[in-house]
């Protein structure tokens, strides 16, 4: 099942029957008020979420979405008109797993839904260790030297790519594919913030992510 959320009635229509036609089952949503009735009866495999709505705007339903543990992980894809880096940024970083940019196209649309469900499908749970970290899939855990570490949704992905490549060096761009899902037109600021920030929390663990001066950044464990 997937919820579209989308004030615009001409625009959610074609959505819902673009995606019917793909062989989804889909619900379509003026706002929130309408979503959080449907969200408590059931959950969706992924949320197509306008960021303009009446009332409560995207981003704020988003970071309902993320902020509770019954939907932290639903996958959600924000399309809004707005088609600055800076919107990017702000929706990517709050949560969200891809961005369309209004106008898109109805295909552009059924690519993207699959890609993110595909990336986002559950695997099976493991619990990776290196260099004093661990990192618990199944309880969505980290310990650095036995000391329990909070990470954002996005540092824990990044953490996690770096523990099951050790050795292996990404470049900024790969790390914002791989991770937020999408380029950033060339801007990579935002990958150098969250490594920054996973560095620190990692405290001493942190110096295993080393930076391959003009490439990107790999995880090495230190002798």
């Amino acid at each position: 099942m997937i919820y579209c959320v989308e004030d615009d009635s001409a625009i959610r229509d074609l959505m819902v029957y673009t995606l019917n036609a793909s062989g989804f089952d889909v619900q379509g949503f003026e706002s929130g008020v309408e979503l959080w009735p449907a969200m408590k009866k059931q959950a969706p495999e992924l949320v197509l979420l306008d960021v303009m709505l009446p009332g409560e705007d995207g981003l704020t339903i988003l970071k309902k979405l993320r902020s509770s543990p019954a939907t932290a992980d639903i996958p959600v894809i924000m399309a809004t008109a707005k088609d600055s880096e800076f919107d990017k940024v702000i929706g990517l970083d709050s949560g969200a797993d891809d961005y369309l940019a209004k106008p898109f196209g109805m295909m552009e649309m059924i690519s993207r839904i699959k890609a993110v469900l595909r990336r986002t499908s559950p695997k099976q749970a493991k619990a990776l260790a290196h260099g004093g970290v661990v990192l618990d899939e199944s309880r969505h855990t980290v310990t650095a030297n036995g000391v329990p570490v909070s990470l954002t949704l996005k540092e824990y992905e990044l953490l996690k790519l770096f523990m099951e490549n050790p050795g292996h060096v990404f470049t900024r761009e790969v790390l914002l594919s791989e991770i937020w899902g999408m380029d950033f037109d060339g801007e990579t600021r935002t990958v150098d913030v969250h490594i920054g920030t996973l560095r620190t929390k990692l405290a001493e663990a942190g110096a295993l992510i080393e930076t391959v001066r003009g490439v990107g950044y790999k995880m090495e464990a230190k002798p």
